[in-house]
């Protein structure tokens, strides 16, 4: 800070009548200057320095406006409560006794029939046995078999508590991801799905059950050790204690950093998942643009991204892994001094070479311990990862039993919206503001509007894909909101604009839930004009679906999803633009079904067609989420502000066939 040189005194001098007033303000001036500079100081961060700061907070609220979020990783130390809940997933814990039993059976019957044969064996060359061979054999083989027997046991029992653990876990994570809302897939990436069940899962699998396992071994077995060395030299036990405490330092130094490398390392899994995926999707399209190595550099990228992290979990191993094996020779070493310099005949010689014996599988034992318990806490991780999807919040109940609609409902079809407020997501602004209008039951009900106006939200708010925010749907005096979704989506139809087909069988795509008989299934592909294709195959209604349907044109899938709608004959049907995707042929076909077999049905078609909702009885117009027009075409048409008739201006403007269409497909005007 520049504090001028010159001194009041002088300033006071040269101008006495102004002094009292200039000392006032200078020291004002320079109170201020200290404050800020106090301020500063005390902050202890300097203006670039909050200028960072203050763009991170920025950064940080705009990530938050995101629809797609950063992956959740959790931070420190495991709670105690994911170990808790692994071991009670299977038979509610109760193997686990039953594992350490075992485990500490076998170890006692390994100690014992290695003391019997130190025990019984001649000490030196001209001694007498202590008993005959036959018996020597005999107690030798039962307590190897003994030992044998209960570790098979223990083998079985990890094995059994394993895969009944972890078939609980995937079944429950499973059950939440399909439970789970529309808002959750639309903001989790699918790499991000897949790495949780199919990476994570194959280490709860494979590995956390034999890792458990293996380190209430390694325990038992380290503990049977220290009490065969402590027996024969109880002075270790003044190099026990604190190699202990040294061991447990370590261990809790490698995990601080190992837990959260093991984390990232979970996390960069699932960019290079998604992206493999994206690739083999649209192979076709990179290709076509050339863009193959835009792609593998990106691939790459994320290659590297996740081998970094994972290379320092390996030198932190190493790291942990190199101490433990000074320390334990270290110990050994100890332990082979004060062997030898006791006196001739103070210890058993027997006893002496069995310590020695331990002494040499201690080093291995105590870094196995240490080691098997970092690692069954780096793959524990997983199972906390997977723990974070069986907790994702759950879709509406599929059946509330006291509020369950009439078997015949809906009877009418009428659809009325109330007040209807609906937004992706509480981060993300509203999509509908707040619509009111009635659709009357076996209308014909045609929704438009420019891109991003609300048409697709609208109608997944019908079937509750989207619960709303405030305003209620009812459909014959029923609101949607108080009923199952199983009991509201069973009696809505939907054609989608993407034709959705499954791996399997034709009948299995018409009639997933097999509620149908093969001749009204055969009246339907009739109707959907797909019987004489199917009749063609060899295998009829068995014909094979592939993935995707990737065996059918999309023409044939889209058919195939409109004899779905008539196999179930309900009183509302939705079009969500589905002919966008397919010929003007088939576009003409599916609209003359449709007219013809659900005359009677309310009819709600979203389309960017207009000769598809010409023909309607009444046109919703939208625009920025909100209702616009709503009135029947050809009202539409003669207002001469009417945004419709803008919406069909703009439509004649690029279609060529649009002359054809004001002749046979326009209304006449009143």
């Amino acid at each position: 800070m520049d504090i001028p040189n010159h001194s009041l005194e002088d300033s006071v001098e040269s101008n006495p009548c102004d002094g009292s007033v200039l000392l006032s303000k200078k020291c004002v001036t320079i109170g201020n200057r200290i404050n800020s500079l106090a301020k500063e100081v005390q902050e202890g961060v300097s203006i670039p320095d909050q200028k960072a700061i203050k763009e991170k907070k920025n950064t940080k609220h705009s990530r938050k406006k995101q629809l797609v979020q950063e992956e959740e990783r959790e931070r420190g130390k495991v709670s105690m409560k994911v170990y808790l809940s692994y071991m009670t997933a299977a038979y509610k814990g109760l193997l686990i006794p039953l594992i350490i039993l075992a485990q500490t059976l076998f170890q006692v019957l390994q100690i014992a029939s290695n003391w019997w044969m130190a025990w019984a064996n001649p000490q030196t060359q001209g001694d007498q046995p202590r008993t005959s061979s036959m018996v020597l054999l005999v107690v030798y083989m039962a307590l190897a078999f003994g030992s044998s027997w209960f570790i098979f046991v223990r083998a079985l029992l990890v094995a059994t508590f394993g895969l009944a653990a972890a078939q609980k876990l995937f079944l429950k994570m499973l059950g939440s991801v399909f439970r789970a809302p529309m808002s959750f897939f639309d903001s989790t990436l699918a790499g991000r799905i897949l790495n949780r069940v199919s990476i994570d899962q194959s280490v709860v699998d494979l590995d956390i059950a034999f890792r458990l396992g293996g380190f209430a071994a390694t325990t038992i077995q380290l503990l049977g050790i220290v009490g065969v060395m402590t027996k024969v030299t109880w002075q270790i036990l003044l190099l026990a204690i604190p190699m202990a405490i040294a061991c447990l330092w370590m261990q809790k130094y490698y995990m601080t950093s190992s837990r959260e490398l093991v984390r990232i390392v979970s996390i960069q899994k699932s960019p290079i998942i998604h992206l493999f995926g994206e690739s083999i999707a649209g192979a076709t399209t990179i290709r076509g643009f050339g863009q193959e190595k835009r792609f593998m550099k990106r691939n790459t990228y994320l290659l590297d991204c996740f081998g970094r992290p994972f290379f320092y979990s390996l030198a932190a191993i190493e790291w942990l892994c190199l101490r433990m094996e000074l320390l334990s020779t270290f110990v050994f070493a100890f332990c082979m001094v004060l062997l030898v310099s006791f006196p001739q005949g103070h210890i058993d010689p027997s006893m002496a070479g069995l310590a020695v014996t331990y002494g040499l599988n201690l080093n291995a034992r105590l870094s196995r311990w240490i080691l098997s318990f970092c690692k069954l806490e780096n793959k524990i991780i997983s199972i906390e990862r997977i723990h974070q999807y069986c907790k994702i919040p759950s879709e509406a109940p599929s059946i509330i039993e006291d509020s369950r609609p009439p078997l015949s409902w809906p009877e009418n079809g009428k659809i009325e919206l109330i007040d209807l407020k609906v937004r992706y997501n509480e981060n993300l602004p509203m999509v509908l503001h707040g619509i009111t209008c009635t659709f009357p039951g076996g209308k014909k009900i045609g929704i438009v509007g420019r891109t991003g106006s609300g048409k697709s939200t609208l109608i997944q708010a019908l079937f509750r894909l989207i619960e709303p925010v405030d305003g209620r749907i009812i459909i014959d005096n029923i609101d949607i909101s108080t009923i199952g979704l199983h009991d509201l989506r069973s009696r809505l139809s939907i054609i989608p604009q993407d034709p959705n087909l499954f791996e399997g069988t034709i009948r299995g795509n018409l009639d997933p839930l097999h509620e149908h008989s093969d001749q009204e299934i055969w009246q339907a592909l009739e109707k959907s004009q797909l019987g004489d294709i199917v009749r063609q195959k060899e295998k009829k209604l068995d014909t094979p679906v592939l993935e995707n349907g990737d065996n059918w044109s999309v023409g044939q899938r889209q058919l195939v999803s409109l004899g779905r709608a008539l196999l179930k004959q309900t009183r509302i049907l939705v079009l969500d633009e589905a002919t966008a995707s397919v010929d003007s042929a088939t576009d003409n076909l599916i609209q003359k079904i449709i007219r013809t077999e659900f005359r009677d049905c309310t009819v709600c078609t979203i389309a960017h067609r207009i000769p598809t909702v010409i023909d309607s009885d009444l046109v919703l117009v939208l625009s920025d989420g909100r209702v616009t027009e709503f009135d029947s075409p050809a009202r539409l048409l003669d207002d001469k502000s009417s945004m419709f008739l803008k919406l069909v201006s703009e439509y004649s403007s690029r279609s060529t066939s649009i002359p054809n269409f004001e002749l046979d497909g326009m209304p006449p005007k009143p």
